[in-house]
C-alpha cells in the first residue's frame, strides 16, 4: 500500500512538474493575476464557479480573497455562485440547471469583473452559458479546465488548461493555481506575500 501512496504523489508531481515546464501556461497564470490586481485595485470583483469539487474550489478561492490567503489584510470582493442555495435551487427548478450561474451573473456580474470557470472536463453546460451571460456584460472569462480544455478553452478570453486527463491530477493543480494567484494579488496589493 505505502508503493501505491508513493504512486499518488509521484502522478501529481509530475503533473506540476509539465505546468512547471510549460511556459505558455504560466504566461497566461501570470496575465490572470495581473487583470486580477488590476479589476481589485479598480473597486471591481471576481466571481467563480463550477461542479462537484470545483464548486469547493470555487467557494476555497473566493474564500482565501474574502477572507486572507498568507496574511492579514483588508478583504477584497469575491463571489462564488455555488454557495447560495436557494438561488440554485430556484433558478435550477424555474429554469434549468444548466442556467444555475449564467441567472447570477446577469444579476450580480458587472462590466470590469473577472469571471472563473472551473470544469475538469471543460464542457460544464452550466459554466459555457455562464461564460456567454458574462461576454454580455463585458466581464472578463478564465476557464480553469483540464484535459484538451474542452469547450470552455475556446470560449474564454483566458484558458488555464492544466496538461492531465486524470481529474483528481487536474484538481490538485487547480488548487495550486489558484493559491499562486491569491499570492500574487496580495503581494502586488499589499506590499507582501507567502515566500514559503
Amino acid at each position: 500500500m505505502k508503493e501505491y501512496i508513493k504512486n499518488q504523489v509521484k502522478k501529481s508531481y509530475e503533473t506540476k512538474q509539465e505546468i512547471y515546464n510549460n511556459e505558455e501556461l504560466l504566461n497566461k497564470i501570470e496575465d490572470v493575476s495581473k487583470k486580477c490586481v488590476e479589476l481589485y485595485k479598480n473597486g471591481k470583483k471576481t466571481i467563480l464557479a463550477g461542479n462537484g469539487g470545483s464548486a469547493a474550489d470555487a467557494q476555497h478561492i473566493a474564500a482565501e480573497m474574502v477572507g486572507r490567503y498568507g496574511f492579514d489584510r483588508p478583504s477584497l470582493p469575491s463571489l462564488a455562485l455555488t454557495t447560495d442555495t436557494s438561488a440554485l435551487t430556484a433558478i435550477g427548478n424555474d429554469y434549468g440547471y444548466d442556467q444555475v450561474f449564467s441567472r447570477q451573473l446577469e444579476g450580480m456580474g458587472q462590466d470590469g469583473d473577472l469571471f472563473i470557470g472551473i470544469s475538469t472536463s471543460g464542457n460544464s453546460e452550466n459554466i459555457i452559458k455562464a461564460f456567454n451571460s458574462a461576454k454580455q456584460k463585458n466581464i472578463l472569462t478564465v476557464a480553469l479546465s483540464g484535459r484538451d480544455g474542452g469547450e470552455m478553452a475556446k470560449i474564454a478570453d483566458i484558458a488555464l488548461v492544466v496538461p492531465s486527463d486524470s481529474t483528481p491530477r487536474i484538481q490538485e493543480s487547480h488548487i495550486l493555481i489558484g493559491h499562486i494567484i491569491c499570492d500574487i494579488i496580495e503581494k502586488e496589493i499589499f506590499g507582501n506575500g507567502v515566500s514559503k
